[in-house]
């Protein structure tokens, strides 16, 4: 059952690793574009370059947009890894036991951390379906933002394959 489980999240950190690229790409293209014809416009009073400015003022929006996709990608990459974010008290002085131990309460507490967030996330994504008038692209900002609760329940689906691989590791240990 695990490695059907290690299977799918292989997979979905390759689909990830592909839309860090993208969303990387895009944001830096964008993010040039504007600053070169920004600079076109203001230094040369090239009118051409105004016009272009003007026909992708979506851009802006769009580049913040592909920040918190990079964030929320990332940081779901992190927890495949169990390299997010930590305070590490005391683990040089547990033992290997007390280590899986506390590695298993942190895993549980974070999946359950991670749960609340996709339903608070979902309730901000609806909130912004029926409130939300603005657009990126002709496509609305809640469609781009998804990305908020997708990416809590992939940290959350992460966080509890830790929280499984932790517990096979403690029942092939004893406490020393």
């Amino acid at each position: 059952m695990i490695n059907k489980i290690e299977i799918i999240n292989k997979i979905l950190e390759g689909i990830e690793k592909w839309l860090v690229i993208i969303s990387f790409s895009l944001m830096v293209t964008f993010s040039f574009l504007n600053v070169i014809l920004r600079a076109l416009y203001t230094k040369f009073n090239i009118q051409f370059a105004n016009t272009l400015l003007n026909s992708i003022d979506w851009s802006d929006p769009f580049a913040r947009l592909m920040v918190l996709w990079i964030t929320f990608l990332g940081a779901s990459l992190l927890t495949k890894d169990n390299r997010h974010i930590r305070i590490d008290f005391m683990g040089q002085f547990l033992s290997p036991f007390f280590l899986s131990i506390r590695e298993l309460i942190l895993a549980i507490a974070c999946a359950v951390i991670c749960f609340l967030m996709v339903r608070a996330s979902i309730g901000y994504i609806s909130m912004e379906m029926q409130y939300g008038e603005s657009s990126i692209m002709g496509i609305s900002a809640w469609k781009w933002q998804i990305i908020i609760p997708l990416g809590f329940v992939v940290m959350f689906f992460r966080f509890t394959l830790n929280t499984l691989k932790e517990i096979v590791k403690l029942s092939g240990k004893k406490a020393q």
